[in-house]
């Protein structure tokens, strides 16, 4: 049994990396290694605010040295991929110098426009890379740094949810739903997803909070679309019952370091709308069938009249290529303990 810590800017919440991160914590722990997360806030066994994305001031190294003193392998999660907190990230890399890392990256700076200036990931003979795709993997060996692919897992058999009592509540009566289930900043192209309700005839549920200042451009969008529109997840409510309450999920998003609903949506059974960014041609690669963003005929058959062997050769290839219960097995071979 080994020691893992886990440090990043925050864990436990509902964004990609910290669902991700619980995913790998679970596993590691079904392995029999004992962990122990850090990170600037969430649920988490050790809270050092300087990790924060926000922090005015990084942790000390005294602070972060006590924080994974005990671990045989410490595993970060974006810190050092996306530059948001330089100060802490400088005093990671010092802490960590000599010692067994992975460093498992969800994105990278050069992946945004406004990041793209700032130094990437550092490499030493101690330290090992994961990267959730492809593109980031040969990005990183353009730069010298090797890095292994292990794209995200996801449970294939999820609870079904409450469609009825979910669409009660959000009162759209018979009517399309179309899930956009993520949150709203200007990479989401939350106007094609409008557009094609729009085109649709649907109201668009926009399940996460408006972020990176997006608020007063998400008010304009909506106004001038005329489309019916829900925001927030619902009291009480899981994003199961969201996926159930759903005749479409879009994926509108111009980028995505994975973009988890893609294949929430082969899980929960919908059918699913994407617009194609870069990583979401290694996700269709496997042999998903999808529908273009821009097919309004198909897709309004294909709610009037559900495909289901077609939702189920999808979820197949989720099985196989995806699957959660697979993931022990997979990060053994990657974490090497």
């Amino acid at each position: 049994m080994a020691r893992v810590g886990v440090v990043s800017f925050r864990l436990g919440g509902t964004d990609g990396v910290s669902i991700e991160a619980a995913k790998w914590c679970a596993a590691l722990r079904s392995l029999g290694h004992e962990v122990a997360t850090v990170a600037g806030e969430g649920p988490v066994d050790i809270v050092l605010p300087g990790l924060a994305i926000d922090a005015p001031s990084p942790p000390t190294r005294r602070e972060l040295d006590e924080a994974v003193a005990g671990a045989d392998v410490v595993i970060v999660e974006n810190l050092a991929s996306l530059p948001l907190n330089p100060a802490a990230r400088e005093v990671l890399y010092d802490v960590l110098a000599g010692r067994r890392a992975i460093f498992h990256h969800h994105d990278l700076p050069w992946q945004r426009p406004h990041l793209a200036h700032l130094e990437g990931p550092r490499a030493s003979p101690e330290w090992r890379h994961v990267t959730i795709n492809d593109l980031s993997r040969r990005e990183l060996a353009s730069r010298g740094l090797h890095a292994t692919t292990l794209m995200n897992s996801f449970d294939c058999d999820p609870p079904s949810g409450d469609r009825d009592a979910t669409r009660r509540e959000l009162a759209v009566g018979a009517g399309r739903l179309v899930l956009l289930a993520s949150r709203a900043l200007a990479r989401k192209n939350v106007a094609g997803a409008l557009e094609l309700a729009s085109s649709l005839g649907a109201t668009l549920w926009i399940l996460g909070p408006s972020e990176d200042d997006y608020e007063e451009e998400l008010g304009r969008l909506v106004e001038h679309s005329g489309v019916d529109v829900r925001r927030g997840q619902l009291d009480g409510r899981t994003v199961h019952d969201a996926y159930a309450a759903a005749d479409l999920v879009v994926m509108s998003s111009t980028w995505e370091g994975f973009g988890n609903p893609v294949l929430e949506s082969v899980t929960h059974r919908r059918p699913l709308a994407l617009y194609p960014y870069p990583v979401a041609r290694e996700i269709v690669d496997h042999g998903f069938d999808f529908f273009d963003l821009g097919d309004v005929a198909g897709i309004a058959a294909e709610i009037d009249a559900p495909d289901a062997r077609r939702r189920e050769r999808n979820l197949d290839i989720a099985r196989r290529d995806f699957n959660v219960n697979d993931l022990p097995g997979r990060l053994r071979e990657v974490v090497d303990l």
